[in-house]
């Protein structure tokens, strides 16, 4: 689908947590967020991966988890969210690739991607990557922007949108970000190694009257209703997926964790600095988060 090095959409510096989230009109998404992943996470687990965690937005969500590694590729959400939840041992920080993730094989139980798949431009190489990482029978969630929700379907019969929102390959509709099709990620998964157990649509009612004419609780409770439709259709514009990773899987090995990106050799956790004892590579950790990002490495 893409080369072997897709581009990275890169948040350093941003102030995506406050202008998108605290500052916007934001509560009623974050509200049915919440109430899929809490419909579709089991209420306990050992260790959770993160993937895109930001400034750890969703992290309190995961507290029946032992540990959560928070990933992002940038250092500077990855801060945001240590401020947000603090530096205990019950949180890693990682700034990685998700293309290259530093982790052994078959380490976590565990895994989400929300908000993030719509950022690559290589899904299926991204979930093949979380799919290694994770161990047999293991919980993956994942959203997913949906290309054929309602509001791109009327635009396309009437004609104000040229792209097909019927069509399985994904639109790209700014840079970097993907709208994609249901059976598109359905298919993406199954060849990675999943098995989808459920879906929820999500943000049914993801549009500025709605929000103004309809109280917040009322409109919660409308999406948690019509969130139930998902396993028969999928024309909302954010659709949740509970996943299953099968096949065999060998267990990571005890004492085992992170993996170099570069040419996958274990790796011991020195702090403040990870030495690859395969091809010399090093990584740094600094301020707590461990920083495995190839192409920013000096």
């Amino acid at each position: 689908m893409m080369s072997e090095k897709p581009p990275i959409c890169n948040y350093e510096g941003s102030d995506y947590q406050t202008s998108f989230w605290d500052q916007s009109d934001r509560a009623y998404e974050d509200a049915v967020e919440a109430v899929a992943l809490k419909r579709l996470l089991p209420t306990s687990g050992k260790l959770l991966l993160e993937l895109g965690a930001g400034a750890g937005r969703n992290t309190p969500r995961y507290a029946g988890y032992d540990r959560v590694v928070l990933l992002d590729y940038s250092r500077t959400q990855l801060q945001q969210a240590q401020a947000r939840l603090g530096t205990s041992d019950r949180y890693l920080y990682v700034a990685a690739d998700v293309y290259r993730l530093p982790f052994v094989d078959s380490l976590f139980d565990a895994a989400t991607v929300i908000r993030t798949l719509h950022h690559m431009a290589d899904a299926p190489k991204a979930l093949q990557q979380v799919r290694a990482v994770l161990q047999e029978n293991a919980t993956f969630i994942l959203e997913y922007a949906n290309k054929q929700n309602l509001k791109a379907i009327f635009r396309y019969l009437i004609r104000k949108q040229r792209w097909n929102p019927f069509s399985h390959e994904p639109v790209e509709f700014a840079d970097l970000n993907f709208d994609f099709h249901p059976r598109a990620v359905s298919s993406w998964l199954q060849s990675s190694g999943f098995e989808v157990k459920r879906q929820l649509t999500v943000s049914h009612y993801r549009m500025g009257i709605f929000k103004k004419l309809i109280p917040l609780k009322l409109l919660v409770g409308m999406d948690s209703l019509a969130q139930l439709t998902g396993d028969a259709w999928q024309l909302s514009p954010s659709v949740f997926i509970l996943n299953r990773a099968i096949g065999t899987s060998i267990p990571a090995e005890a004492g085992t964790f992170f993996k170099c990106p570069k040419c996958g050799t274990s790796l011991e956790d020195t702090p403040p600095i990870l030495i690859c004892s395969g091809c010399n590579q090093k990584y740094p950790v600094e301020d707590a988060i461990y920083d495995f990002r190839l192409d920013e490495i000096k």
